[in-house]
């Protein structure tokens, strides 16, 4: 038993490695992301992803004009493509969306969700969950790349509602409720009104000033260097009062040092 144990152990390939140029993405590996029946693990992968040919095959009751308005849009950025998916999709069953065996395509759900417009806030965030925690790093960031304009249009409620959130035992739940909040972000507009008056956003950070996991501290970090840009001094009068509420907590000042990073 333990030889085949160990002969099976042999034969299993390793998990497979994302690749980072467009020329790594042989044929095959290219067509079983167009049929939805494999993960891309890179930016570089989804970039080579055919949307359209996905959508069909994900998705072939929908009216052809949906696939031809994907077609249209292959040569616009990636964000206006997933948004264009999500409203092509917005009708869709987010349960069936979300749980899909293809990355892309539970990408795809966040906006679908965030399209369905009789959702209110509250729902929509109840209902992002399983992205914001899926295994994929690039659902998880389609996830709060969705729903952020509905967060920057309502910010007072959407504060409070994702405050309970940097208290959950997991971490991609307390890095979601950072990340979906930051003034400046990454592949987004910016949220002025954090950008002039970041304290507001207090609530979501405090709690997460000895956080450990470099994960949601990255996340923390990363906000107050976008805060940084606009108010240093807040951002370094922070940063000191957690200093010393923390002296030589390794997780507090590894956070501060990169929160400071653009003004030290």
């Amino acid at each position: 038993m333990k030889t085949m144990e160990k002969t099976a152990a042999a034969i299993t390939p390793p998990p497979r490695k994302g690749a980072r140029r467009r020329a790594d993405v042989g044929p095959a590996l290219r067509a079983a992301f167009n049929r939805g029946e494999a993960e891309t693990l890179t930016l570089t992968e989804l970039l080579v992803v055919d949307f359209a040919a996905l959508l069909q095959q994900a998705f072939p009751h929908l009216h052809k004009t949906a696939y031809q308005a994907m077609a249209a849009a292959a040569e616009a950025g990636i964000v206006p493509r997933m948004q264009l998916a999500g409203r092509l999709l917005a009708d869709e069953d987010f349960a069936v969306l979300s749980r899909h065996r293809s990355d892309v395509v539970r990408g795809w759900a966040a906006y679908a969700l965030a399209a369905q417009t009789g959702d209110s806030l509250q729902t929509a965030l109840s209902k992002i969950g399983p992205l914001a925690t899926d295994p994929n790093s690039g659902v998880r960031e389609w996830a709060w790349l969705a729903l952020r304009p509905q967060v920057a249009a309502a910010l007072p409620e959407a504060l409070g509602l994702l405050e309970p959130w940097v208290h959950s035992p997991q971490p991609y739940v307390r890095r979601f409720a950072v990340e979906i909040t930051r003034p400046r972000g990454v592949w987004c507009a910016h949220i002025p009104l954090l950008k002039e008056a970041p304290a507001l956003g207090l609530p979501l950070l405090a709690p997460l000033q000895t956080e450990s996991v470099k994960y949601p501290q990255d996340a923390v970090a990363n906000w107050l260097n976008d805060a940084a840009k606009t108010q240093p001094a807040w951002v370094r009068q922070v940063c000191a009062q957690w200093q010393r509420a923390h002296p030589n907590n390794p997780a507090t000042d590894r956070l501060c040092r990169r929160a400071l990073r653009s003004i030290t």
